[in-house]
């Protein structure tokens, strides 16, 4: 039997001219921002943000100010999200450790992980401002060891949000920015006369963000492609459709373009759920972004079996999969190409998101095939070294060396062997021949 849609997304076809249509805007953006700089950002942000400032970085008592703002309660929840973030990002720290082997006598090679040196952390607001967002990049900068840390997130209501401020500050952020959209990575990156460009891009944000980094990718580096949110429900009939429906919507309402399917192998939990989802779109107060989602990107497919169900999702690639299933950590095992799995009932995206303490930046449009989410080593460089220490290690490599090179024509390679031949091993090799 094959896999039977019972409600399918919008054709592939008009996702990509949507695309299309978003990468010529943000080229011209970049173009822009590169040669007029905070002039450029600044007509940005008064266009799209109706906000300017002589300087859009904080000052250290706006700062402050802005945390003096934020709630006790907020303020400690806050606190909570960034001790369980904190600590998992130092336990994926202490995995990653640098080494030093002698693979012969006296020739020793190594690596040392080595921290970016300058990252820029985006933030996103909008219709729903991201603190939790703060918390992934900023914090998980701070714990690899990253010396310069500058965030942005675009004002709310014509102000810095305070508890994203807030977050930024106590997650680690050396400089703070009120800037969205384009402008806010495009200065990052470039620079600007105000701004000293950064080495790193990370962060979600929306299509215009997301292509933006796709665009300044090479120029600096970026943690992942994250486009609009996927979110994807592998469930069989261990659970209700009232569990499947809140979890579908519940990254629906991220954006107008926010993916959302569920794999199932029960035709009864299929149509009830998509019955559910219709009763809650009617009580949702974000039903107006969620519906749309759910009506142009939501999908439903009936499989014949597990092994039919784990295919199709790892086909599928998506950015979150909550399984409920019988064989979740089945599933465990044959995953390999998602962003992050929330595995069982009791499991949720919107607590990975927020607070239980992995990393919410996560890859979509099928990038999980080759990347996972962000974490402390994306802001880590493996570096590789390596010494000899003795004559006799010296010789012996560089005979090996020699002959190598010249299999391949190199003759300067070899003479960069030969030389070290001649001088520690005391050989008499002609100068453009290979070593005997």
């Amino acid at each position: 039997m094959a896999i039977e849609y019972l409600k399918r997304s919008k054709p592939e076809a008009e996702i990509a001219d949507d695309d299309a249509k978003t990468r010529v805007v943000v080229e011209a953006t970049l173009a822009d921002i590169e040669i007029r700089g905070d002039a450029a950002v600044r007509e940005l942000s008064e266009k799209f943000d109706n906000y300017s400032r002589e300087n859009f970085r904080l000052s250290d008592s706006e700062i402050e100010a802005a945390m003096n703002k934020v709630s006790s309660r907020d303020m400690e929840d806050i606190k909570f999200a960034q001790a369980q973030i904190r600590r998992f990002a130092e336990e994926q720290r202490a995995s990653m450790t640098d080494i030093e082997v002698e693979t012969i006598p006296g020739v020793i090679l190594g690596h040392r992980n080595i921290p970016v040196q300058s990252v820029g952390c985006y933030v996103p607001g909008g219709k729903f401002p991201m603190v939790a967002s703060a918390h992934m990049s900023v914090l998980t900068a701070s714990v690899a060891g990253v010396p310069r840390i500058i965030a942005s997130a675009p004002p709310v209501k014509g102000e810095p949000h305070a508890a994203i401020v807030a977050a930024m500050a106590m997650g680690g952020a050396h400089e703070i920015y009120v800037m969205g959209g384009i402008q806010a990575v495009g200065a990052m990156a470039l620079g600007t006369e105000s701004i000293e460009p950064v080495h790193m891009l990370v962060g979600p944000g929306n299509a215009f963000v997301a292509e933006a980094k796709r665009q300044l990718y090479g120029r600096v580096g970026i943690d992942l492609f994250a486009g609009p949110t996927e979110t994807m429900v592998v469930a069989d009939e261990t659970v209700d459709a009232e569990i499947c429906a809140t979890d579908l919507l519940g990254q629906a309402e991220h954006g107008y373009n926010s993916p959302a399917c569920m794999i199932t192998n029960s035709r009864r939990l299929a149509e009830e759920t998509l019955v559910e989802i219709d009763r809650l779109l009617k009580i949702l107060p974000t039903a107006d972004t969620a519906g749309v989602s759910w009506a142009d990107y939501g999908s439903v497919i009936l499989c014949d079996s597990y092994d039919e169900m784990l295919k199709v999702a790892n086909d599928m690639a998506y950015e979150h999969v909550q399984v409920m299933t019988e064989r979740d950590d089945w599933f465990l095992e044959g995953m390999h190409s998602y962003g992050a799995l929330f595995l069982g009932p009791r499991t949720n995206v919107a607590n990975g998101d927020k607070v239980i303490g992995t990393n919410h930046t996560l890859p979509t449009k099928k990038a999980g095939r080759y990347t996972g989410g962000l974490w402390v080593g994306k802001f880590l460089k493996t570096h590789s070294y390596q010494k000899v220490t003795t004559d006799e290690a010296a010789a012996k490599i560089g005979e090996y060396g020699s002959r190598l090179c010249m299999l391949e024509g190199f003759v300067a390679h070899a003479e960069q062997c030969n030389v070290r031949v001649r001088r520690y091993g005391g050989r008499n090799v002609p100068y453009g021949e290979a070593a005997e």
